[in-house]
């Protein structure tokens, strides 16, 4: 009897000290803990292109709405913002950069990753977009790259007659290789597909076949002004299930254009209104969401990294 009471006594002092060990463990994570909890945490971007207007230019209900649209990305207080070109009209020179644009999205310039689109290049050199996001970007061709989250985010300069592209598309195939990640995506002013006024673009189709091969998952552009979800594409357009989702992310603020002209696997489109793309970039998968300038979520889903 004496001896099962010890046995008794000996087994309960045991499990305290594992329930006191178990205690302070959970107490003080380790790092390789904190890491991998920091890195599962999905990272809220907001992403949208053909932003402000000319200073002085009027608000309307159809055009210059910049304002309406930083404030609607504000409320959605995102980590990052990635401006998807034609950022300032009608030439993106500095001063009005650092009128109309800084007066509105420029509330958000510390966290944005922008490339540049056509209407910067009005400005020789894109000197007034290089100036104003000296230090949000490398300067000059214009491509570069940035880590969001577990997510690799390749930023391309898609004005092929202003910097030599293959020469883009060879360091984007690089860097792809040397980093591979489960999830990445690919941000260009033009886009590849388009339902809009300006169309399809084929001189970013070296970018999308590299991004292809490379399994990159997103594809996000401006340019044309609607937005607009692809289904994932293969290079050549067709379906499939690992190939690139591309996002037309066009309203900004500046203006509207249709997206009358439907091209093969379009999935949504939003014409003749304002707003902004919302990703959460999470770990092996990412959800989306437009949202309008009064809040209202007009398409949205979720999606894993293939």
């Amino acid at each position: 009897m004496r001896r099962a009471r010890t046995l008794a006594v000996g087994l309960t002092s045991a499990l305290v000290a594992l329930s006191a060990c178990g205690v302070a463990e959970q107490s003080r994570p380790d790092a390789a803990t904190q890491v991998s909890a920091r890195r599962a945490t999905a990272v809220r971007v907001v992403a949208v292109g053909d932003i402000a207007c000319a200073p002085g230019s009027a608000v309307t209900r159809t055009t210059c709405r910049q304002g309406a649209t930083a404030r609607l990305a504000e409320r959605l207080s995102p980590r990052r913002v990635l401006a998807l070109g034609d950022l300032q009209y009608q030439s993106g020179g500095l001063a009005a950069f650092r009128t109309a644009y800084d007066g509105s999205w420029g509330r958000l310039r510390s966290i944005t990753h922008p490339v540049p689109g056509n209407h910067e290049y009005v400005t020789r050199g894109a000197a007034g977009y290089y100036t104003y996001f000296a230090d949000r970007q490398p300067g000059p061709p214009g491509w570069y790259v940035r880590d969001l989250g577990t997510w690799r985010a390749y930023f391309l300069n898609s004005n092929c007659d202003k910097v030599d592209c293959s020469a883009e598309a060879t360091w984007l195939a690089r860097d792809l290789a040397a980093h591979p990640r489960r999830c990445s995506l690919v941000v260009t002013h033009h886009p590849r597909w388009s339902s809009g006024e300006h169309g399809s673009n084929r001189s970013v189709a070296r970018f999308y076949r590299v991004a292809y091969d490379h399994h990159v998952e997103l594809m996000l552009s401006g340019h044309d002004h609607h937005y607009e979800r692809f289904v994932p594409k293969r290079p050549d357009g067709t379906r499939s299930a690992r190939g690139v989702v591309q996002f037309v992310s066009g309203t900004g603020g500046k203006s509207f254009y249709p997206a009358d002209h439907v091209v093969r696997g379009s999935a949504y489109r939003i014409s003749h209104r304002f707003g902004v793309l919302q990703l959460s970039l999470g770990s092996g998968r990412y959800a989306w969401s437009w949202k309008g300038i009064g809040g209202a979520t007009r398409d949205s889903g979720s999606r894993s990294c293939t």
